[in-house]
């Protein structure tokens, strides 16, 4: 058995070296639950984990959006490859040799063409970007000013930092002797059209360029700082079929491992910021390039972290940036803590002046709690010296603390508030309360009618398990949760019910059970979905491998009955129905013969 024209002995070995847990875990933060890990769902968004990965039968499934299946699958919905891209990116991990041809010219679609293209068009891009930057005279300013904002040779070459000459066409060139077609790089990013003239230009030129990333670590995009007077001084890659302005996080490729392992990750704003860090020992800094936040990029981040630092300039831009971004990320689940960083400054200005141990103890560890921050930012639009200001502000304090749900945060920020300001804890308290039962009140009348569901109800009652069904629906999931699990119980099944499965996509599934054994296979749950190449199959198969009932002849044996008695039952209805149908119709021998089917019928039904 094969795939295309990767053999499949090349898909079992990926298979066999690639640990579900270990892959998915590169993206999704995953805690035990018994025999299961469990997670957000990197393919929808949630605030309760409905994710799993089962080690033991090495597949995923995600009980929210119903995405599931084995490591390859995973890697092709995360991905957005097809299988043959993502068995070879999976053995190229692997060390596995790749000695087949993935797709044809013809097999790829246009998306994949264009991806394929554009992706090595930017590595060769980064590649030329840091060459000059290293050889050429004209880049020597460029590399004079990173030096002076203490960047060594090996920051320089780790964060593989470029830059782009002056001149027109430098890399329009460049890409021309590769044979990259003018068209795509454009639609790309990385040339732009001339305005005057047919042709193309550098999008990027005079510019100290930083690569930007995928989470596998390939070039999809650049920020280019611009070295003479002009505007804008920081230019990205626009969006493109790589990049993803409000998804991609700078340098998350390389601070994925780190974040995953502290349970943190440092929000910081620019690539110096996050360069500086990552020099001062702080391994779990990423930054948004030029954009803010989004709730897409909280929710990438929540993957692998549960702790956000958020560390943005301490000018007001950063400051008000920082409010902005708390809600965005308590929404997605994370606890948040606020740098404060001193007389304006930004992370790398608080490296450069005050070192690496105070930027990690005073700024990274200093960071206080997100109501902290709030409350110390609140000060700002509010006169504490006069009496009205410091009710004000008092009143709006007390909103701020009500929203926050645990009872003892509450309780000692009021404490504090009423000590600061010499004002009776009670009084806060009531202020509080009043605060709650106002919004509560509000936020019941803002419900629509009917809408009592998953969105509104934070208790998440919605159901995490596929909804039951009849009983004989139900017995033929479990005979194929078995059939995966065992050949015994495949060879009993076939035997005994063969293909009278009542749901077409369950007699889909015990047919590949069927051939699957019959070619020496051993059970596998993840190697069996390979070869079912249908989507609805692959879905169907990983839902069923989660049921976990032990095997044993008698209950197959239930099992069956229960989908015979079915089989009876609906007999009988067609039966009962054409009875009638003859009696109107005054056909009285074939009234006759139902008859006598009828009972025949009723008699196995009383034995069964």
């Amino acid at each position: 058995m094969s795939y295309g024209m990767i053999p499949q002995e090349v898909i079992d070995e990926v298979l066999r070296r690639h640990e579900i847990s270990e892959t998915v875990g590169k993206y999704v933060h995953l805690t035990k639950n018994g025999k299961y890990l469990k997670g957000l769902c990197p393919f929808h968004s949630e605030k309760t984990p409905s994710f799993t990965v089962t080690p033991e039968k090495q597949i995923f499934h995600c009980y929210g959006c119903g995405k599931g299946g084995n490591v390859i699958k995973f890697v092709m919905e995360m991905e957005g490859e097809s299988f043959p891209e993502a068995v070879k990116l999976l053995a190229e991990e692997a060390g596995i040799p790749v000695t087949w041809t993935s797709y044809s010219a013809e097999d790829a679609s246009p998306v994949q063409k264009e991806k394929r293209i554009l992706q090595e068009a930017h590595d060769y891009s980064a590649k030329l970007y840091h060459y000059l930057l290293q050889n050429l005279e004209v880049a020597k300013p460029a590399k004079a000013y990173l030096q002076s904002r203490g960047l060594d040779d090996a920051l320089i070459e780790q964060f593989g930092i470029g830059y782009a000459p002056p001149r027109w066409d430098t890399l329009t060139q460049a890409l021309e002797r590769k044979q990259f077609p003018a068209s795509e790089m454009e639609a790309g990013g990385l040339l732009s059209k001339r305005q005057d003239a047919e042709g193309y230009v550098d999008r990027f030129r005079d510019r100290i360029m930083f690569p930007i990333h995928d989470v596998r670590g390939q070039t999809i995009a650049f920020g280019g700082r611009l070295l003479s007077d002009g505007q804008p001084k920081y230019l990205n890659s626009p969006e493109t079929a790589l990049f993803s302005k409000s998804r991609t996080l700078y340098r998350l490729h390389e601070a994925r491992s780190a974040i995953r392992k502290s349970g943190q990750v440092v929000l910081l704003e620019g690539y110096m910021d996050v360069i500086k860090a990552w020099s001062a020992g702080v391994r779990n800094g990423v930054a948004t390039m030029g954009t803010a936040l989004t709730a897409e990029h909280a929710a990438v981040l929540r993957r692998f972290a549960e702790e956000a630092v958020i560390c943005y300039d301490g000018d007001d831009a950063g400051q008000a940036a920082a409010r902005k971004s708390i809600p965005l990320l308590e929404e997605a689940g994370f606890r948040v803590r606020v740098s404060l960083l001193p007389n304006r400054m930004d992370p790398d200005e608080y490296v450069t002046s005050y070192g690496a141990e105070a930027f990690v103890r005073e700024i990274i560890e200093g960071a206080v709690s997100a109501v902290k921050f709030q409350l110390i930012y609140l000060r700002k639009s509010h006169i504490l010296l006069e009496e009205d200001g410091r009710i004000r502000y008092l009143r709006d304090a007390v909103r701020i603390v009500a929203v926050r749900n645990s009872p003892m945060e509450r309780e000692l920020l009021l404490k504090e508030l009423a000590q600061e300001f010499g004002v009776a804890l009670d009084t806060l308290k009531q202020e509080c309360l009043e605060y709650r039962q106002r919004e509560k009140l509000e936020s019941a009348r803002d419900i629509p009618a009917g809408s009592w569901n998953n969105v509104w109800n934070g208790n998440n009652f919605a159901s995490k398990t596929p909804p039951l069904g009849a009983a004989h629906v139900n017995a033929e999931r479990q005979l194929l949760s078995w059939m995966m699990q065992d050949r015994d119980a495949a060879h009993l099944v076939e035997q005994k019910l063969g293909d009278r499965f009542h749901v077409e996509d369950h007699a889909a599934l015990a047919a590949y059970l069927y051939a699957y054994y019959a070619q020496n296979n051993d059970p596998d749950v993840g190697r069996f979905v390979t070869t079912l190449q249908d989507d609805r199959l692959e879905r169907m198969a990983s839902v069923i491998a989660m049921i976990d009932v032990p095997y044993g002849e008698r209950e197959l044996e239930d099992c069956i009955r229960t989908i015979g008695r079915a089989s009876q039952d609906r007999e009988y209805e067609r039966l009962t129905e054409e009875l009638k149908r003859a009696s109107r119709e005054g056909d009285q021998a074939r009234v006759l013969q139902l008859g006598i089917e009828i009972i025949a019928l009723e008699k196995q039904r009383k034995m069964s």
